[in-house]
């Protein structure tokens, strides 16, 4: 349609009258007919034609116009591959493209950014798997190495003291029940990520448990002179997997004893509002760098880079604890500052 009201205009505003002009002229001045001749010419040859040329000019125009389109069109394709091109590159360099495509580079440098921030995320896990591999073959190595060169102790010497034999007895079993712990925790760690626990939950006296697992934990506080106080209400209950639970809570209580300073307090309180109960688990020990504050939840992640034998762990306890709060549908977070560290466990009432 375009192309025919283009000829039409053409026609009527241009050539009407004007072309037959120029064609008469132009046999005259250019071939040296008469007049009449080259008025002859043009009535027989183009004016009794003069459809099939306006038809043979649509034609052309509608492909001028088509090319015209495509070539439009291609350039928009083309800054989108340029756009594309842009996103693989590991520049910060944003991608930029022409107003009409504005919405479209909005959305390649968003994912541009999703790409980034995943692939960092991919290293950082993967570089805390190389060391925790390290870490492991470290910590397994070296009561494996105990336990072998005591048994082999024991198998040399059958006429061995039994006062000493009863000794390396239980400095083999020692070191082979770390072993099993460890293995135990990669284990569970596998199992809570890949979603095979099930929670068997009930109404629990978390009052009572706070108290019952301080006791059980006294001779882990009492390496250090550590003192617990606990400042909750005893009617203080949540809807919760007891077990679990109790595994969160000893994690943090652990970790609390092996990051203090000797001789400190450990205080747990709770706050309780009608949807939800925070317990909070506090310290007093080298502030943690904010940077790493989220990071302390995550799988192979320790504080303790040196692996001192007193902290020594796989760095899965507070991984454990985080994955079984999740679980019940809460959250854990962690603050540190003025040489003082909490933990908050954020359980629903139900």
């Amino acid at each position: 349609m375009l192309s025919i009201s283009i000829v039409i205009l053409l026609y009527l505003f241009l050539w009407q009258r004007r072309l037959g002009d120029l064609m008469v002229s132009f046999l005259e001045n250019c071939l040296g007919m008469t007049p009449e001749e080259s008025f002859l010419v043009y009535h027989l040859h183009f004016r009794e034609y003069k459809e099939v040329f306006l038809a043979a000019a649509m034609i052309v125009i509608f492909f001028l116009l088509l090319l015209l389109l495509f070539r439009w069109m291609t350039h928009y394709f083309k800054e989108i591959n340029q756009g594309i091109d842009a996103l693989l590159t590991e520049d910060d360099t944003a991608i930029q493209l022409s107003s009409e495509m504005h919405p479209f580079a909005h959305k390649l440098n968003t994912v541009k950014q999703t790409l980034k921030k995943q692939k960092e995320e991919t290293a950082l896990a993967e570089q805390r798997k190389n060391e925790l591999v390290m870490y492991l073959a470290h910590d397994i190595r070296t009561p494996l190495t105990s336990v072998i060169g005591y048994l082999n102790l024991l198998e040399e010497q059958p006429q061995m003291p039994q006062a000493e034999r009863i000794k390396d007895v239980h400095i083999a079993l020692d070191k082979a029940g770390r072993l099993e712990k460890m293995i135990h925790e990669l284990f569970e760690m596998t199992r809570y990520h890949s979603g095979q626990i099930t929670l068997s939950k009930k109404q629990v006296d978390l009052y009572y448990m706070l108290i019952q697992l301080c006791d059980e934990l006294s001779p882990v506080f009492s390496q250090h002179n550590h003192s617990v106080v606990l400042q909750c209400s005893e009617s203080l209950s949540i809807f919760a997997d007891p077990d679990k639970m109790v595994r969160v809570f000893s994690n943090i209580l652990k970790n609390a004893a092996a990051y203090s300073y000797p001789a400190t307090k450990i205080i747990i309180s709770a706050e309780e509002t009608d949807q939800a109960i925070t317990i909070l688990f506090e310290n007093k020990g080298k502030t943690i760098p904010a940077d790493e504050l989220p990071l302390l939840f995550d799988k192979f992640y320790r504080v303790d880079k040196a692996r001192i034998s007193h902290t020594g762990g796989t760095g899965l306890g507070l991984a454990i604890a985080k994955e079984i709060v999740l679980l019940h549908g809460g959250t854990i977070t962690a603050y540190s500052e003025k040489e003082t560290i909490r933990m908050a466990v954020h359980l629903p009432r139900l």
